[in-house]
């Protein structure tokens, strides 16, 4: 069971903006200056390894698995199906007469592939009629760090990838306490958050995930299903009626200012405050 270790949330001196001032889009956002609103950052504590279950919602009835190191295809009970070394690939069909739950791991340090992708943590298939739904199973700060660079350019303030990494984090958690399936967490795909396993990571996005980890938007002691878009109209427009939500274009503007991480998600998260996950006692 997850708890959150929550910071008392700041007083608000700064009121959100208003409904027009979103829809100017990104231009009302550069208009803002820094000021001394900001999210608490809680105390570091020991980091907290969680495993999130994400649907690779493109994988169909015929896959092609690999890793880029050897590799096993287990059966559910862990019985080795087949085998194979990284320039090796096997394709897999729903129809092949093989056990309705397989699994492909590889060694640690490496990745497995699907259809030529690579993912970290391990590929779950469960046969779903004519059709393999594929789950990858990986820690969270990983998934975390590829989202963050699926979703905004690498190359943007580190200050907005941070504030992207606890956006993320948050919805992720959110739909980990209320999962889709009794199989997954959450898709890979924009009806979630996008996700496109190892290729959207590198250094940077690893490094915004890193350097908040664990933290979450927390509201009244649960967890904040943090949504956001690419700029203020289309947040506006997709989920003004939802409540809060970030402008990612406007979180590199106000980063660009010198806006740090916090403050930008005090600026979209209005009553939230930052919490760090840690392992609760039963």
């Amino acid at each position: 069971m997850l708890e959150a270790m929550l910071e008392t949330p700041p007083a608000h001196t700064t009121p959100r903006a208003s409904a027009r001032d979103d829809l100017r889009g990104v231009a009302a956002e550069r208009t803002a200056k820094p000021g001394a609103l900001a999210l608490g950052e809680p105390a570091r504590g020991t980091p907290l390894n969680l495993e999130i279950r994400v649907a690779l919602l493109s994988a169909g009835g015929q896959v092609q698995l690999g890793a880029t190191g050897p590799w096993w295809l287990r059966r559910r009970d862990g019985e080795v199906l087949r085998r194979g070394g990284h320039d090796q690939t096997l394709e897999v069909a729903a129809s092949g007469g093989l056990p309705a739950e397989l699994w492909l791991e590889t060694n640690p340090g490496e990745r497995v592939r699907l259809n030529g992708s690579a993912y970290s943590g391990r590929l779950r298939l469960v046969q779903e009629g004519s059709r393999f739904q594929v789950v990858n199973h990986l820690p969270l700060e990983e998934y975390i760090a590829s989202v963050v660079g699926a979703e905004m350019p690498s190359s943007w303030d580190m200050e907005a990838l941070k504030a992207q990494a606890v956006a993320a984090r948050s919805y992720a958690l959110a739909h980990m306490a209320r999962p889709a399936s009794q199989h997954w967490h959450l898709g890979d795909t924009t009806r979630w958050q996008a996700y496109r396993g190892f290729g959207s990571s590198n250094d940077r996005t690893r490094r915004a995930a890193a350097e908040t980890a664990g933290l979450i938007l927390s509201y009244q002691g649960g967890i904040v299903e943090s949504l956001y878009a690419a700029n203020s109209q289309i947040s506006w427009e997709a989920h003004g009626t939802l409540g809060a939500s970030m402008s990612q274009e406007g979180a590199q503007a106000l980063a660009r200012q010198g806006y740090r991480y916090n403050q930008i998600l005090a600026r979209y998260y209005t009553g939230a405050s930052l919490a760090r996950l840690r392992a609760g006692s039963g």
